[in-house]
């Protein structure tokens, strides 16, 4: 009884769908992503980039759909169609990847107040691939 009073003290972040809300730098460490969750909507957007690089594209070149690539950047939806499981965990959704151009099936799981775990695969979770991002300050 009293490790399951002191599991519960110390994860008490993981138990609220909000506590994933804030800026996050992606696993390359470029990307700072900006999530927020309206009622049981989770939105993620590109805030900007720790590395300004005037040879960066500005806009969405990588999109297969044409007439999206001149949509900005800054400010574009990553996330479409999570749910939240509870104990920090949403599925059920998608991440858009704007560096290829490709939406991918996805997990996000808070491992702590300052981590999230990042899955993102085609099919089957066993193919894809894992990111770490990591909580910056707002």
């Amino acid at each position: 009884m009293l490790s399951l009073m002191l599991l519960m003290t110390a994860s008490p972040v993981l138990a609220n769908s909000s506590a994933i809300q804030g800026t996050w730098l992606s696993g390359d460490g470029d990307g700072l992503i900006g999530i927020k969750v309206t009622d049981t909507l989770l939105r993620g957007v590109i805030l900007g980039s720790r590395a300004d690089d005037p040879a960066r594209p500005q806009t969405d070149v990588k999109n297969p759909d044409p007439e999206l690539r001149d949509r900005p950047l800054i400010g574009l939806d990553l996330f479409s169609g999570f749910t939240y499981d509870g104990d920090g965990a949403w599925s059920g959704g998608s991440i858009y990847d704007p560096n290829s151009g490709k939406t991918y099936r996805c997990k996000l799981q808070l491992v702590d107040n300052n981590t999230l775990k990042v899955r993102g695969f085609i099919g089957i979770s066993l193919l894809g691939r894992t990111e770490m991002w990591k909580r910056q300050d707002d």
